[in-house]
């Protein structure tokens, strides 16, 4: 995979497709600071309490390099990229993108437990001066189906439709290999990472040891949440960052 320079932002990132990027990773002389909201912000609040947060810290908006979001519900391709153009519209306005390439990393999950009302914003993350903290990086959410390739995007998800345990544990062998493809290009692996997320509603503790752990994806913990993918028929979701400053607001 190619990495390309988004300088207005001091970050690189690996490309995917128009709604995300696969990864970001500040440039020298820079970090990278994840802000996250006790209560999720509905879109339009959360980006201008973000936009706040940025200016605050002396930072351009085109700083913005990651956000991770939360759905009442999962899409239908259709809606989703429906969804996609007005969220690919603010970053438009902020100098982000053009609409073709997009820097942005992205996760967006549909909590089962206190379900918002319509796409709210968690938490951001946003590249800062000085080199607080190495490696500095941020890899964007990815279910079991591939972004690119012929069909409807059912047809890429990995074992569609099938929601038994040896699916699900192929299912998430698949997210896992999703992350590290994301990582490899900017030069991370596992060891780099301080944080796991793994999202979805079955049932990882049969093969966490086994292929978890094992494989290094669980240095600093799991944290598992009983939420769904954004899409109908992806059934986990897995994101992961090395990012040495965190704050709650």
């Amino acid at each position: 995979m190619e990495v390309l320079d988004f300088t207005p932002g001091n970050y690189r990132f690996v490309p995917n497709v128009f709604q995300y990027s696969g990864s970001v990773a500040a440039m020298p002389g820079h970090h990278i600071e994840r802000v996250t909201f006790r209560r999720p912000l509905p879109l339009a609040a959360g980006f201008a309490r973000a936009a706040e947060i940025i200016r605050g810290a002396g930072r351009p908006l085109t700083a913005f390099c990651a956000c991770e979001l939360r759905s009442p519900a999962p899409f239908d391709e259709t809606s989703f990229k429906a969804f996609n153009d007005i969220y690919v519209g603010t970053l438009t306005a902020w100098g982000l993108t053009d609409g073709t390439t997009n820097p942005v990393a992205r996760a967006n999950v549909c909590p089962t437990f206190e379900t918002p009302t319509e796409p709210s914003l968690h938490a951001f993350s946003f590249v800062a001066e000085g080199e607080a903290s190495l490696p500095s990086f941020v890899v964007a959410g990815s279910g079991e189906g591939f972004d690119k390739g012929p069909g409807h995007f059912s047809e890429r998800i990995v074992r569609f439709g099938d929601t038994s345990p040896e699916a699900i544990r192929e299912k998430a062998l698949t997210v896992l290999m999703h992350m590290e493809t994301r990582m490899a290009p900017l030069g991370f692996t596992w060891a780099d990472t301080t944080a796991a997320q793994i999202h979805t509603l079955h049932d990882i503790f049969p093969f966490l040891g086994s292929e978890i752990v094992a494989r290094g994806a669980a240095r600093k913990g799991v944290t598992w949440h009983l939420d769904r993918p954004p899409i109908v028929g992806l059934e986990v979701l897995m994101d992961t960052r090395g990012v040495g400053i965190e704050r709650v607001l």
